[in-house]
Parts: structure tokens; sequence; C-alpha cells
């Protein structure tokens, strides 16, 4: 199978090169400075699988038809990448790993569903530099049907995929991925501060800022009546039971998960884009608890705080300090 990644940032640099070490034939397409950069010196991997660096063909954009092309650009990014390639994106296996649950309306947009896949990563990336990536930690790559995919082709797709990660199938894609949009409303935070997730998180008071979170999402989405749908490895519960527990003891827990979950700095995406100087995905992370709020007749302060305060630090390039962050969203909090 032929495959192209659409988007050399750290999980479309991680699948890329997780493939082409499997014999995978490969194209990854990304920015001109990342393309000069995995020509001449390769694209190097490392964290918990080891070490490992890369050949494979880089371009700025996509030369030819592909058996399968994977977008891995930032879903703000997504509709830029579709009109430079879209010549060759018709009629081609598209699969999806955005955050979020917009991406594959923008692709249905331009491309219409009959050929769409979506899916979910949980594992992580940490973009290092230009052809550097630090692979945090391992998981799951869950496949699944947007709507008129055929399920064949699915088990195709998820033959190469799970090549290189888990690749159980869905049999409602979109209703794990206002799931993992839970897990993704987090990274928030440590983007607000400056600062790694097992720093952010060390912190008691912060990790009940994230509780709130939580909560404020799961009451807006109850009375949207949006079906959630438990990941292999996160099931629904864990967020129910975290944000019916007494705040203290909730944010005890959340704390230890949170700080062990990599031995590397774990930034999130949001942070990332920052740190790169790039808009990052807020608006369709947090964004999207403020967005389904306003269609159902409910409100998201909490969220529609943090979603500013993260569009300030994009502004001025100034992180927030914890006792500022705690100030301003104390009164939810009590």
């Amino acid at each position: 199978m032929k495959i192209a990644v659409i988007g050399a940032g750290a999980i479309g640099s991680l699948i890329a090169g997780y493939l082409a070490n499997k014999d995978e034939q490969v194209v990854l397409i990304g920015h001109l400075e990342q393309v000069a950069a995995i020509s001449g010196d390769g694209l190097t991997i490392n964290g918990v699988r080891g070490n490992l660096t890369v050949r494979l063909p880089v371009k700025i954009q996509l030369k030819e038809k592909a058996d399968l092309v994977i977008l891995a650009t930032k879903i703000q990014d997504l509709p830029k990448a579709l009109e430079e390639n879209f010549a060759y994106l018709k009629e081609t296996r598209i699969l999806t790993v955005q955050n979020g649950v917009r991406a594959e309306k923008l692709v249905t947009e331009q491309l219409g569903k009959d050929n769409l896949f979506s899916s979910i990563v949980m594992f992580a990336a940490t973009y290092q530099g230009l052809g550097q990536v630090i692979h945090n930690f391992d998981g799951n790559w869950i496949l699944g049907r947007v709507d008129s995919g055929a399920r064949e082709v699915l088990e195709e797709i998820s033959k190469v995929t799970g090549k290189i990660f888990p690749s159980p199938l869905s049999d409602d894609i979109m209703g794990m991925k206002w799931l993992k949009l839970f897990i993704n409303a987090n990274n928030c935070l440590p983007a607000i501060l400056g600062k790694s997730m097992q720093e952010a998180f060390k912190n008691i008071a912060i990790c009940k800022i994230s509780l709130r979170i939580w909560q404020e999402g799961w009451n807006i989405v109850e009375k949207a009546r949006i079906g959630l749908v438990s990941l292999p490895d996160f099931p629904i519960e864990r967020i129910r039971n975290l944000v019916s527990l007494p705040l203290d003891k909730a944010a005890q827990i959340f704390s230890k998960i949170m700080t062990n979950l990599s031995k590397e700095p774990l930034y999130g995406s949001i942070l990332q884009s920052i740190k790169r100087d790039r808009p990052s995905e807020i608006d369709y992370i947090n964004g999207e608890f403020v967005n389904l709020a306003g269609s159902t007749s409910q409100s998201a302060p909490l969220n529609e705080r943090l979603v500013l305060m993260v569009h300030q630090v994009e502004k001025t390039k100034q992180f927030f300090g914890e006792e500022e962050l705690i100030k301003q969203t104390n009164e939810f909090l009590n």
C-alpha cells in the first residue's frame, strides 16, 4: 500500500517514521523547513521504544496518488492542507487523526465521505524540532467508519496501522471522539502556564481546575444528548467517577495520574503549537464545549474563559503564573 502522511509535526512524523521502519512505502508531506531537515539528516524518534533514525521521502506537497492518505495536521491547518493537496486526494482513502470532532466535517465538505475514515490516537509524541520527535508513551490507534465507508476497507487499513500500534475498530468512532475531547480539554492549562503536564499538575489547585473543566463539559454534553462511548483504555466511568468525588480527593487522584504519564516532559498539543509560534487548536477543543453550549441554550463560562486565556498567550507570547490562573478561575472552584 502506497501511503502519504500529510503533516510532519509530532504525530505525523511518528506515524510516518514507524511505518517506514516497517518497510511500508511512505511519503511524508511537511513544510519547506521540515523537508530540508528530514531530507538531510533523516527523521529521528527517541522515547519509549528507544532511539531510531529513519530515512524516507519527504515533500512539501503530494505529487502522486496514494492508496491511503493519513491527514496528520492540526485541525486548524486542515483546510489549507486539503486545498494544497486536493488534486491527489479525490477518490483516495483518507484517514483523519485530528483531535476534536470537526475534522470529518471539514474533509466531507471538500471531498465527500465515501472514502473517509476516522481515527483516535491514544499514544503521545512531542515535537522537539525539525525532524526530531519524542515518543512519550504508547497506546491504541482506534479506527472507525465515518458513515458510508466500507468495513472491509477499514479492516484493510487497520492491518497497516496495526503494524505500529494496536488498532482496534470502533462501531461508534464519533462517540469515542467526544470522550477523547475530555482528555484533550486539560491541555489548555499547561499551555496557559507554559509548563509540561507533569509540572502543571503537581499543583493540586490546577488539578481542581481540570476537574471543573470536565464537570462543565459533562453537563453540557449530557444535556445536548450526545452519546459518549468508552475508549478501550479510558472508560466513561473514569470521568463520571472523578467529577462525582469531593473535589479535594478527586484532585489528588488526578494529579497522580497526570504526573506519571511519561518519563520525558510531556507538552500537550496546544502548548506545542504555541512554542512553534503557530495558532493552537484551542477553539476545536475547549471551544467545542463553548460552541455546543451556545447551540443548546447552555453556558460554558469556565471553558470560555480558558479559551480566551490561551488566545491571550498566543497573542502576547507571555504565559500566566499559577497564582494568576488560579485567581482567574477561583470562582469555579467552590
